[in-house]
């Protein structure tokens, strides 16, 4: 399958392109570093480019099977609309070219999952430490969640550099109000690689948690 992957120089990102090629898919990444492209391989062509560029994004997003994005940013003190424009333009341009499958990683904590990271994020870092990041998360799912795409909202829990165990819970009740659950991110990859030929939460918003 010819995937785009979008935010692969992140964790995330990282472990989507390296499990990706492991599963024999053909690969794109769009990153503003090439530098930080940690990976090079036969089936990964890297692209440069800005999510906000629509130019750059439609570039990348022409003859693709399906998107997956891992887009993120590390402004979590700063007013920003990174992560909603650059959803805006990925969309704009997957219908443009009619790419139907995107996959989006986002948390748990936002919107309807409200309160299941538990008491430690939700009375203190999301108020105080990723209030505008997760503001701009949950306007990221709206859009997608007004698209026409075949979509899929992944909110996995905290994220760890744990290594991939390939077991966890997924689901719209998965996470908890009182304790912070973890995931990997190797399994987070795991779990939106999984979904690609699955029709389970095609316009749903499955947690991830161990």
């Amino acid at each position: 399958m010819k995937l785009l992957i979008i935010g692969g120089t992140g964790g995330t990102g990282q472990e989507l392109i390296k499990q990706a090629l492991e599963q024999g898919h053909s690969l794109t990444a769009l990153v503003r570093n090439p530098e930080k492209a940690k990976i090079a391989h036969q089936n990964l062509s890297v692209i440069k480019g800005n999510v906000l560029d629509f130019d750059k994004v439609q570039e990348a997003v022409a003859g693709q099977d399906a998107v997956l994005s891992a887009l993120g940013h590390k402004r979590f003190f700063i007013k920003t609309t990174i992560l909603s424009e650059g959803t805006k333009n990925i969309i704009k341009a997957m219908e443009k070219h009619n790419v139907k499958r995107f996959i989006c990683i986002t948390s748990l904590g936002i919107n309807d999952s409200r309160f299941k990271l538990g008491l430690y994020y939700t009375l203190f870092v999301i108020p105080f430490i990723v209030f505008f990041y997760f503001r701009d998360k949950a306007k990221q799912e709206k859009i997608i969640r007004s698209s026409k795409l075949n979509w899929t909202i992944v909110r996995p829990g905290q994220l760890t550099n744990g290594k991939k165990r390939g077991r966890y819970k997924h689901g719209a009740n998965v996470g908890n109000y009182i304790l912070t659950k973890m995931i990997s991110r190797a399994d987070v990859a795991h779990f939106i690689l999984s979904q690609l030929n699955d029709a389970t939460y095609l316009q749903k918003t499955p947690g991830v948690v161990y």
